[in-house]
């Protein structure tokens, strides 16, 4: 009898039955809060009526329509559609599956326009799991070991990890990009260097996010060298962080942006876009598949941008991630275990440290166990496994906010007793 691999591990033990908004139930009929949202991928919630009925509709219509092969409607829609919220001058869009995927592609198009072959990226990153993602991710050995040799060409330099240098975020930024200069200067030459690969919120590494100062810099420097500013925007766009695009949260606006995760509540579809002048410089061949752009998974991403604008979702992401944000550092202030809490919008976390600073990673995993049990999910994340990150759906209410609050503040009080 075949099984799943023995490798994947559950972060929960919950087996789901069906969801329903900012729940899901398991086969006993248990409830759960779910605060993973499918890892940042159910923003309108579970099986959101509209985007069940477009579905629906679609599969009724035109499952699979290959579109290097044939065009579709919910195609041609999507893709007007996104031009309304992409920025400015992003108006031609290459769509794929996943994230990894995405900015794989990003990749190939930033070494085709510019004919250079470096790639920076920043410490703490993750973009993926295949081979080219796997090489552009630092956020632990764990994404990229064992795997060698990776794809060359790309240098690491330092994000503004601000707790983790015990610095303002102000002094973060400052050493941040004084590294970058002096890695342009000592590790790759500008003439040699294709892209800055940034996300605006780190996702696996921590939940860190970029100062808007930080990321003008980088479109300094983008701008002063001749580099594409590439930004991920897999985890961070579509209202996650409380503006539509993560990187909205500062002055500066990327050549390239990735998206993935919420475009489609829940289907796989993923994407690139660029100014037209850019795109066109990828080589013939070179942006393809199979299933990119599949007909059901445009009409689901429809019907996701039509939700968010009537709900007002980004508006509620805002409204709830502060009113989680204050709640984090409320349940926590007694527990000086936690040594920061963080985040931008409905993606905020909290970092579990030692009286010494290190990363208390067995009093995160006894906080995370806890509220499971409770009926709270959660995840982890960052490289030792310390951040307990909570991403519920965009459709979060005020009332379960503090429902889960009331769950994690039971949670944490039995993790610092070693329960």
């Amino acid at each position: 009898m075949a099984k799943l691999s023995p490798v994947l591990r559950q972060a929960t033990p919950v087996l789901a039955e069906r969801g329903e908004g900012v729940y899901l139930f398991d086969t006993s009929g248990r409830r759960h809060l779910d605060f993973t949202a499918g890892i940042g991928v159910t923003g309108t919630g579970h099986c959101h009526p509209r985007v069940v009925a477009a579905v629906q509709q679609q599969a009724a219509r035109l499952m699979h329509g290959q579109y290097t092969t044939v065009l579709h409607r919910p195609l041609l829609r999507l893709t007007e559609r996104l031009g309304a919220v992409l920025p400015a001058g992003l108006d031609s869009l290459f769509y794929l599956n996943s994230g990894s995927e995405a900015v794989e592609a990003s990749i190939r198009l930033a070494r085709h326009a510019t004919g250079r072959q470096n790639i920076v990226v920043f410490h703490g990153s993750f973009h993926g799991r295949t081979m080219g993602a796997a090489a552009a991710t630092t956020a632990g050995t764990k994404f990229r070991a064992g795997i060698g040799p990776l794809m060359p060409g790309v240098t690491v330099a330092p994000f503004p990890q601000a707790y983790r240098y015990g610095w303002s975020e102000a002094e973060a930024t400052r050493f941040a990009l004084r590294e970058l200069d002096y890695l342009l200067a000592t590790v790759s030459a500008p003439q040699e260097t294709a892209a800055f690969l940034v996300e605006p919120v780190l996702g696996e590494g921590g939940y860190i996010p970029a100062p808007p100062g930080f990321l003008e810099g980088l479109r300094e420097r983008a701008d002063r060298h001749g580099v594409l500013l590439v930004v991920d925007e897999v985890q961070t766009g579509f209202g996650r962080t409380g503006r539509f695009w993560g990187h909205q949260h500062s002055a500066a606006v990327p050549d390239v942006l990735v998206t993935a995760k919420g475009l489609a509540s829940g289907l796989p579809l993923s994407a690139i876009a660029a100014p037209a002048a850019l795109m066109e410089k990828a080589w013939p061949g070179s942006q393809g598949g199979t299933y990119g752009g599949n007909a059901i998974a445009c009409a689901a991403a429809l019907a996701t941008l039509e939700v968010i604008q009537d709900e007002s979702l980004v508006a509620n992401s805002a409204e709830m991630g502060a009113r989680l944000h204050e709640g984090l550092r409320k349940v926590t202030a007694d527990h000086p275990v936690v040594g920061d809490v963080r985040g931008r919008g409905l993606m905020q976390a909290a970092e579990f440290t030692g009286p010494d600073g290190e990363p208390d990673t067995a009093t995160a995993l006894r906080a995370h166990r806890a509220a499971v049990e409770r009926g709270l999910l959660l995840l982890t994340c960052g490289p030792y496994g310390n951040v307990v990150r909570m991403i519920p759906p965009l459709v979060v209410t005020a009332a379960q906010i503090d429902e889960a609050l009331e769950l994690w503040s039971a949670a944490m009080a039995e993790a610092v007793t070693g329960g």
